[in-house]
Parts: C-alpha cells; sequence; structure tokens
C-alpha cells in the first residue's frame, strides 16, 4: 500500500510534535550553515535527485527566491512557472494539473489565489503539496516567525505575540499555530477586517489562549513580540476603506513602548512604510525583519525535509 504524501498546508493539520521538530530543524540547519557560501549544499541532501515544482498564481519575490534556494541547498532541484503560463490558466483543471505534475516532480509548491485550489491540488496529487500562500493561511511565513522569535529570545511557549492590523491569512495561520506552540496570541483590528471567526472557533477547541480586541494598545501591552501586515493585499478592492478603518492600526514607537521592554519587531515584508508600520520601527533596534525574511530559506528546508519523509 503506497502510503498518502505529507502535504504542508494549513498549520492546524500538523501535529504540533511535528512542528516543533520542524522548528528545531530549521535552527539546526541554520546553525550548521554559519560562514558557507549561499551556494553550498547541506551535508545530509534530503532532497537529494527530488525535484519541486513552484507554481505562482502571485507575484513573489520571498517565496520564489527562499523556496528555489531552500530545495538546492537540500541538494534538489525546481522547475518554476507562473499559472498563466500553464494550461493551468487556461483552464485545465487543476486536480488534471495535480495528476500530470505527480508524474514528473516529487513535490508541489503553489501560491495560490484560492485557497480550494490548493486542497483539490493536494487532494488529486500523489506527491507532497505546499501552500505558499492562499487566502486562508501563509504557514511558511508564520514557521519562519517563530523561528526568527526564538533565535532571538528563546522557546516561544508561553510567550505573548500582538498582531496589529489586518486579520488578514497572516493573522490566520498565527491562530492556527497558537494551540500547537503555546503561546498567547493577542489580535487587534477593526470590526470590518476582524480575523476569520472558523479559526478562532477553533483554536478556542483546542484550548489555543487567542484573544481579540478593538484596541491595539490592550493588544500589545507587554507582548514579547509585535507583528503586523499590508493593510491592503493582492487582490483587494477595497484600498481607500482599508487605509480609512486600519489607520489607528499604525506600529509606531508609542505603540512598542506598551509592549515588553525586550519585544521585537516583526513584518513579513513587503512593507508600506508610513502605513502600517513606521520607518523609527521597522529600521529600529527592535526590528528583526531581515533574519525573518532569511529564515524563509531555513524553515522552508526543514518544511521539506519533511515532507520527504526526513524528519
Amino acid at each position: 500500500m503506497i502510503a498518502s504524501p505529507r502535504h504542508f498546508l494549513d498549520l492546524w493539520r500538523i501535529e504540533a510534535a511535528d512542528l516543533r521538530a520542524i522548528l528545531d530543524d530549521a535552527h539546526a540547519r541554520k546553525a550548521a550553515r554559519a560562514g558557507w557560501p549561499k551556494g553550498r549544499r547541506d551535508a545530509d541532501l534530503p532532497a537529494r535527485d527530488r525535484t519541486l515544482a513552484m507554481i505562482f498564481e502571485k507575484n513573489s519575490t520571498r517565496t520564489r527566491f527562499s523556496f528555489d534556494a531552500a530545495m538546492r541547498q537540500l541538494g534538489g532541484d525546481v522547475i518554476i512557472s507562473n499559472a498563466s503560463d500553464m494550461q493551468l490558466g487556461r483552464g485545465e483543471p487543476i486536480d488534471d494539473t495535480a495528476r500530470v505534475l505527480s508524474r514528473m516532480v516529487d513535490a508541489i509548491m503553489i501560491r495560490a489565489n484560492v485557497h480550494e485550489d490548493v486542497e483539490r491540488l493536494a487532494h488529486a496529487a500523489t506527491v507532497p503539496v505546499i501552500n505558499g500562500l492562499s487566502d486562508k493561511g501563509h504557514p511558511c511565513q508564520i514557521l519562519a516567525d517563530i523561528q526568527t522569535f526564538e533565535e532571538h529570545r528563546g522557546p516561544i511557549r508561553g510567550r505573548t505575540i500582538a498582531w496589529v492590523g489586518d486579520g488578514n491569512n497572516v493573522c490566520a495561520s498565527f491562530i492556527h499555530a497558537a494551540p500547537k506552540l503555546g503561546f498567547k496570541l493577542n489580535i487587534a483590528s477593526p470590526a470590518i477586517y476582524h480575523p476569520d471567526l472558523v479559526d478562532l472557533a477553533r483554536a478556542a477547541e483546542q484550548q489555543g489562549q487567542v484573544t481579540t480586541t478593538r484596541d491595539p494598545r490592550e493588544a500589545v501591552r507587554g507582548a514579547d513580540c509585535v507583528i503586523t501586515d499590508t493593510w491592503v493585499s493582492m487582490g483587494d478592492t477595497d484600498h481607500d476603506e482599508r487605509l480609512d478603518a486600519l489607520e489607528p492600526y499604525q506600529v509606531d514607537e508609542v505603540l512598542m513602548d506598551e509592549a515588553a521592554p525586550d519585544a521585537v519587531f516583526l513584518h513579513c515584508l513587503p512593507a508600506h512604510r508610513g502605513e502600517e508600520v513606521t520607518d523609527e520601527v521597522i529600521d529600529g533596534p527592535r526590528s528583526l525583519i531581515w533574519d525573518e525574511a532569511e529564515n524563509r530559506i531555513h524553515a522552508q528546508k526543514s518544511i521539506l525535509a519533511w515532507c520527504f519523509g526526513a524528519i
């Protein structure tokens, strides 16, 4: 009997022990490469002779470069395509695309417009499928964020994370992670852009410590980490309404001073400086955004290794 592939679609689907093992592996892989050229391959090569297909329905900088670098460092190779370059962009069912690619590559990463397409791809594929971003989640980003926090402040279990702004897909994946990894999550957002109620209900069922408020100061007070994201994401059509509703949620130095004295700041990038965050914060001493961006490589290497059964 052929084993089902290990998909990485949503953090709430992954066992807590597996998420912890992926993070521990990411820390170890990064430490082992200290001082190495970026093109040198890891010693164990868990992706040796394997090929990753990457499908992009949305523009990408960090996801594209980090997954490409990750596979090369793991000893594998990549094939990159925009959806518009494929028959997928001309109406081929995504199920058929999954069946074809499963005969040609060893894993598929998709950066999708609609989460249902990620799930359909995984349902039809016979190789691992990784959610590189969808409208419902960004699980790879959150593992890189947690890795970044832990390498500067230690284990995330028992710590407090404050999310400020739009209750978007990145926020959703933090909600998914909170009960799995044992951290408290305070979310401040306007009512019109609140987090997904299904995600909140699931976290509550899993005994997750997730709270919501309309007051950013309440969410940030005493937090160990403050996180925000752009107020207008790709595909959003209510630009002006978003800016008006989210203006009180800008992360500035005054808001950061409500957090713990050694609190850090994270942002998945790209940032709209002067909107969701000020230059003083994002370029300041509490900001870890460049380590966070780099850690997309290390976290995703461990996600790939897990998908290939090496963790």
